[in-house]
């Protein structure tokens, strides 16, 4: 077979344009994805949690006005119709008041969408959250009953996530489901797909579990090589059969299954087209990015001048190009992959796509 590390002329070249292109985006910077990481609690306490987060956080809920406000001063910078903002937790739906957030950013002209695990989504509780201008929703499911269950810790969250995703195809929201995939849910991953099918959904998004937060401690959620590559030919199968529409998630170069495995080439937009609002008023891009990567803090800082004037670590990534970054081929497609699987304190690649998918190739 083909190794992965080995492009076509064809994919080059369309690599080499996208390379233009990602650099363009980082000079222009225009805000087009917002994260309000509006709670850390949950009802569920997740192994792979990478904000380790409770039914009781120790970190008090964002007033909704405080994250309203942030989001005013960034309305003369942006088309608000081309900024999506997305509520997200710990589980989102702990909150009683996010219809009243929901209400005032459709009134600004944002559309907005949530994430969850499902657990709280009655269809009450959906329709309240259609009312509020909700346009988008996401559920997570992580396997059959036994294995989301124990991903979840939880013995009632297959159940309730499966009966959110069967509410969403009776409305008109943008809606996907995501997938987390691990050793207890891999072999699962065409009976996932069928369950999908049979619920009405039609696009689903693959992750695998990166080692941070809880995910750190627990090996059983890593694939070894030959599995993690394996994924990539499930999506890509898939994705050729039609059934569904499924992609990968946005981490990650992944050498020849590019433009196979995702709608998009990889692209790591955090800080150029995507920031967020942290619990605590932390302003970063992906949620998943905080330490070093923070630019400033609602309670300090105008957030519309922190977005247009700072997140140079993240629109110039030439300093990632060290350790077995600089002496990599695909530097310029990657550019030391998602930032939120790098070591900080090392500044070093914690984690390599395209290596794991070359270690899970027959014969290598």
């Amino acid at each position: 077979m083909d190794r992965p590390d080995k492009l076509s002329l064809r994919k080059r070249l369309a690599l080499r344009l996208h390379d233009s292109f990602r650099h363009n985006e980082a000079k222009t910077h225009n805000l087009t994805y917002l994260f309000w990481e509006a709670t850390l609690r949950c009802p569920l306490s997740c192994l792979h949690c990478g904000s380790d987060c409770r039914q009781e956080s120790g970190v008090k809920d964002m007033p909704v006005q405080d994250f309203l406000k942030a989001v005013r001063q960034i309305v003369p910078i942006v088309d608000p119709h081309r900024t999506m903002i997305v509520l997200t937790g710990g589980e989102v739906l702990v909150r009683r008041d996010i219809e009243e957030a929901g209400i005032a950013l459709y009134e600004m002209g944002f559309p907005w969408g949530i994430v969850t695990n499902g657990y709280l989504l009655t269809p009450q509780r959906l329709q309240s959250l259609l009312n509020a201008g909700m346009r988008a929703c996401t559920v997570s499911l992580d396997g059959l009953e036994e294995s989301h269950n124990w991903l979840r810790q939880n013995p009632d969250s297959f159940r309730r996530a499966v009966e959110a995703i069967r509410l969403l195809p009776r409305t008109d929201l943008r809606h996907d489901v995501v997938t987390c995939v691990n050793n207890r849910n891999f072999d699962e991953l065409p009976r996932i797909k069928q369950l999908l099918i049979d619920c009405g959904i039609k696009e689903w998004r693959i992750f695998t579990i990166f080692p941070i937060g809880r995910a750190a401690d627990n090996p059983e959620l890593q694939l070894p090589d030959e599995k993690f590559k394996a994924v990539f030919d499930f999506i890509e199968s898939t994705r050729k059969e039609g059934k569904i529409k499924l992609n990968y998630g946005c981490e990650g170069f992944l050498g020849d299954y590019e433009m196979k495995v995702r709608d998009n080439l990889f692209f790591c937009r955090a800080g150029i087209n995507v920031a967020s609002i942290l619990v605590d008023g932390s302003i970063s891009a992906c949620p998943d990015l905080r330490g070093r990567y923070i630019q400033g803090n609602i309670y300090e800082d105008d957030f519309a001048d922190v977005w247009q004037n700072r997140y140079q670590i993240m629109r110039d990534r030439s300093w990632t190009k060290v350790g077995e970054c600089a002496e990599c081929e695909f530097f310029n497609h990657c550019e030391g992959n998602g930032l939120h699987l790098r070591n900080e304190e090392k500044n070093e690649l914690a984690f390599c796509h395209l290596k794991r998918i070359m270690g899970g190739v027959s014969g290598k």
